[in-house]
Formats: structure tokens, C-alpha cells, sequence
């Protein structure tokens, strides 16, 4: 059910050997604008303060995520600082990391970001398509790859994001829920059911709000912990050894 890894792995899928590497007039148009607040958020991503969480909910620090059965939580670890940036969800082939950040109290910020995010995808060589679908205006872009063939191909990403009262919870697919976006119900159900806790601290706008290890993970990765210490000290040390004489 949990896991631990310090990168995500990446899709990657077939492409003909003439890919679109340019998008439309349309495409530009709106990837940089969006008409602030036009996401309704009445079915979620919620605010801590606007719904009870129940024993069903795990507890991330920022934000609390529902387990359903099936789903599998891997925690996404920066590897020079050891700190916990990310949850990643995955059921079946659909993967879906997500992240909490501090967002300004008047304006959201996520047309900002899906617009340089989008600039960098196309220096990158690599294609966006920007649409409006279930959870608002989101993201999908298309990075040159190499199947592990070494036939031409592209890696695909679905970015999705919510503003919120004060911050910005932002959704990464990959696999099934970023190649068949409309196969992908199940995971965005599963977005819409994520809790955020903002916290009163004073935070700049796009710092990411801090995570914790649930209890429940310490607690079993201390347990871990001591079996293996536990089997450690039982091994029976090495006895004398008698050597022939003759």
C-alpha cells in the first residue's frame, strides 16, 4: 500500500515518426489566459474548514487523502534533503501525484504556472495541449522520448490544478489517466476527494506546503525497523572453532 522512492517513473508511449511539435493559435491563447475563479470547487479539492474528515482520510500534513480500495500511496522523497514533497496515488495503470502550495489570499496562480510549465515543455522540444474538462482548464504535454524498443515516441503528462482559499493543489497524471483522460474518472474522483490544511503561517505564494509521514507509516516503519534489529541479535555468534591436530 505505501511506499517510498525519490522519482517518479516515467510513461512512455509509441508516436508516429512525424509528431505535431507546434500548437495552435488557440492553444497559446489559452494557455495564457483563464477567467479567475471559473472552477466551481462545490464537489472538491476541499479546504480543511469546509468538510469532516473521517478514519478514512490519512494525514499528510497539508493536505488529507482518502483511502479507497485498491489505491496504493508511494511517498515522494527529495533526495538531498530527505523531505517528503509529494504523494503519488496509483490503481491499477493510472498514476496521480499531487502537491499543496501557498497561493495569494485575493488571485490564484495556477494559469501562471500551466503557462510556464507550458513554456518549458516547448523548449524542451515537446508539444501542450491546453482544454477545458472536469476539474477546469488542465494540461497535457508531450516530451521526445525513446521507447524502450528505441522507437521514436513521447512522454506524456496531464497537469491539473485547483485554486483555493490560499492555496493551490496541483495534480500530476501519468500512464492510462494522462494517455485516455476520459478512462480516468476513478482518479479524478479521487483528486476531488483531497483535503487541504493551508495553516495560518505567513508563506510566499508557491512554497510548498510542508508534509508529514502519517503516524501510521512511522509506526509501521518502526516496527521494521526493530524486526530487523530483532533478527539481527538473535543470529547465533560463531563458536570456537577445533582444528585437527596431528
Amino acid at each position: 500500500m505505501f511506499g517510498r522512492k525519490k522519482k517518479e517513473k516515467e510513461e512512455v508511449a509509441s508516436a508516429p515518426e512525424q509528431a505535431e511539435t507546434t500548437e495552435t493559435k488557440e492553444e497559446k491563447e489559452a494557455a495564457a489566459v483563464q477567467t479567475p475563479g471559473e472552477f466551481d470547487r462545490s464537489n472538491g479539492p476541499w479546504d480543511i474548514d469546509e468538510i469532516d474528515v473521517d478514519e478514512n482520510y490519512i494525514d499528510f500534513g497539508s493536505m488529507r487523502i482518502r483511502m479507497i480500495d485498491g489505491l496504493n500511496m508511494r511517498l515522494d522523497v527529495e533526495q538531498k534533503s530527505q523531505q517528503m514533497v509529494a504523494v503519488t496515488l496509483t490503481k491499477g495503470n493510472n498514476s496521480l501525484q499531487v502537491q499543496a502550495f501557498a497561493a495569494p489570499k485575493s488571485t490564484g496562480i495556477w494559469d501562471d504556472i500551466r503557462a510556464e510549465i507550458a513554456d518549458s515543455v516547448r523548449k524542451q522540444g515537446g508539444t501542450v495541449e491546453i482544454r477545458d474538462a472536469g476539474l477546469g482548464r488542465e494540461m497535457i504535454s508531450k516530451l521526445p522520448a525513446k521507447t524502450k524498443d528505441g522507437r521514436k515516441g513521447f512522454r506524456v503528462a496531464r497537469f491539473v490544478g485547483v485554486d483555493g482559499p490560499r492555496w493551490f493543489l496541483r495534480g500530476v497524471y501519468s500512464g492510462d489517466a494522462a494517455l485516455r483522460p476520459a478512462d480516468a474518472a476513478e482518479m479524478e474522483e479521487i483528486f476531488r476527494s483531497i483535503v487541504v490544511v493551508r495553516g495560518e503561517d505567513p508563506r510566499p505564494p508557491r512554497d510548498l506546503l510542508p508534509m508529514t509521514v502519517p503516524a501510521s507509516i512511522r509506526e509501521a516503519q518502526e516496527a521494521n525497523k526493530q524486526a530487523e534489529e530483532k533478527k539481527t541479535l538473535d543470529m547465533p555468534e560463531r563458536g570456537p572453532e577445533i582444528a585437527e591436530v596431528r
